[in-house]
């Protein structure tokens, strides 16, 4: 099973898992063990993942973090772990942060199972930094967190790599941060910049506050034309499939369904999945009154799943062994990701045959 697999499998878990876990140590037990095993190391040996590793500090003595991966004979990955219900704070980190400075750590690791921070010492070398470099939530886990989570495997693993990356995506994080709350709450420099290049007169406070109401509303159309470009480019795909040649040899014709952007999205999302075991032109839509079917090689006689979103709870339809239909319900986009096996099942059923 590929890393991706493993990533996906793992999290589709972690609500049933979490709802039984109320202490530390079941904790890593059940959520963090099976993510350091995924990535690679072999939890059961004392030479590559230390358990309860001792990291003196100072006139402290016998202090010990939770995990210590082992690389090159070397203690490289440091977990600092908490339970699955605790609330990851500046306290908890700073734990981390005298075992960081006593150790030839390259990383520090604080979780709960379900939020990892990722620390290293851009600031000061051997100085774990005040601010994670990365930061995933694994019940909101996007495909660039898995790329992100894979530069920490057994096979992928470069300490003399990770400063660049680490720089990189501590800077990108707190830019897009910088961005989000300019693009919420324009400051004064802000709306300035924009303004001087578009009026040569002093700015004058009812002036400033005159541009940032147009700051905004240039900004919303923006963001609005951005996300109207990439749905028509989405529909016009989605287009050009319809019309494409369908089983009897003519093209569909128009019977006043109309997809919907959430079923296009899901379809793309399906179609992404499926692409680590088959071409994505392989996957193609086919709409209904009833439900938004998604195919395999554009036939009838090869569903693999059935999008019902036209009624208040959404459903997932998925198929067993016997091309009997599951209907499945789902709240969220993201929960397609929890049925990656069964989606990818039904694909190696029809090929096998």
């Amino acid at each position: 099973m590929e890393f991706s697999e493993q990533i996906k499998s793992l999290v589709a878990r972690i609500p049933k898992l979490s709802e039984n876990v109320s202490t530390e140590e079941a904790t890593k037990n059940a959520l963090i063990m099976p993510l350091i095993n995924v990535l690679g190391y072999n939890v059961f040996d004392p030479t590559e993942v230390i358990p309860e590793y001792t990291a003196d500090h100072g006139t402290k003595k016998g202090e010990k973090v939770d995990y210590a991966i082992v690389i090159n004979g070397e203690p490289l990955i440091l977990f600092e772990c908490k339970d699955v219900n605790s609330e990851l704070s500046n306290q908890q980190a700073s734990q981390l942060f005298r075992y960081y400075s006593v150790t030839p750590a390259k990383v520090g690791i604080l979780t709960n199972g379900i939020i990892y921070r990722f620390f290293s010492d851009l600031d000061s070398p051997n100085k774990m930094d005040d601010k994670p470099f990365l930061e995933i939530n694994m019940l909101n886990l996007r495909e660039k967190d898995i790329q992100e989570l894979k530069r920490f495997t057994k096979e992928s693993f470069d300490p003399d790599d990770l400063t660049s990356v680490a720089i990189s995506l501590k800077y990108t994080h707190e830019i897009m941060n910088i961005l989000q709350e300019e693009l919420e709450n324009p400051s004064d420099d802000f709306v300035r910049f924009f303004a001087k290049r578009v009026y040569d007169r002093p700015l004058k406070k009812n002036t400033l506050e005159r541009f940032r109401t147009i700051v905004k509303d240039a900004r919303n159309q923006f963001i609005n034309e951005k996300i109207n470009n990439r749905l028509k480019l989405a529909m016009s795909d989605h287009k050009e499939e319809q019309e494409e040649t369908s089983e009897n040899g003519t093209p569909e014709e128009d019977n006043g369904i109309v997809t919907t952007v959430e079923e296009l999205e899901a379809y793309y999302i399906v179609r992404g999945i499926l692409r680590e075991i088959i071409p994505a032109n392989r996957v193609s839509l086919r709409d209904t009154k009833g439900y938004c079917g998604i195919l395999l090689d554009n036939t009838n006689r090869k569903p693999i799943c059935r999008l019902r979103f036209n009624t208040k709870q959404k459903h997932l339809g998925v198929f067993n062994d016997n091309k009997k239909e599951e209907k499945i319900p789902i709240n969220d986009l993201a929960d397609l990701y929890n049925y990656s096996d069964s989606l990818k099942n039904i694909i190696k059923l029809y090929d096998s045959q």
